[in-house]
C-alpha cells in the first residue's frame, strides 16, 4: 500500500475507531485504547509539538497511526467492519477541534514538568 493510500485509510480510520468505542461488542480494553487514540486525534494540542524541528512531526508521522493501527487490531474484526461502514463520509469536512481532547495531553506535559522540577530542585 502506497504512503497516500496509507494516509488516506487512516483518515477514515479514525471515525470508524471512534464509532467502535460506542459499539456493545468492543471489548472494555479496546474501548479505552480506542478512546485515548481519538482524543488525541481530536487535540488540538500534540504530545510533542510541531514546531520542535523533526520531533514535532514524529507524533503526527509515527505515533497516531501506530495508536490507530493497536486500536484496530484490539477492537473486534465485526465491531470494525460495522463502524467502517457506518463513519464513510463522517468527517468529509475535516475533523472536529475539540479543546476539551486537549485536557490529556496537558495533564501529561503538566506531569512531566513536575517531575523534572522535582529531581531539579529536591
Amino acid at each position: 500500500m502506497k504512503l497516500k493510500e496509507r494516509a488516506k485509510k487512516l483518515k477514515t480510520d479514525i471515525p470508524a475507531v471512534f464509532l467502535a468505542v460506542k459499539d456493545k461488542d468492543t471489548p472494555i480494553i479496546a474501548k479505552i485504547v480506542a478512546g485515548c487514540t481519538v482524543a488525541y486525534a481530536l487535540s488540538p494540542i500534540d504530545l510533542i509539538p510541531d514546531f520542535i524541528p523533526v520531533l514535532g512531526y514524529l507524533d503526527d508521522i509515527i505515533l497516531l497511526p501506530a495508536l490507530i493501527a493497536l486500536s484496530i487490531k484490539l477492537i473486534p474484526k465485526n465491531a470494525m467492519e460495522k463502524s467502517r461502514k457506518l463513519s464513510e463520509g463522517m468527517w468529509e469536512n475535516g475533523k472536529p477541534k475539540k479543546w476539551y481532547f486537549a485536557v490529556p495531553i496537558v495533564i501529561i506535559w503538566l506531569l512531566i514538568i513536575w517531575l523534572i522540577l522535582k529531581a531539579v530542585l529536591f
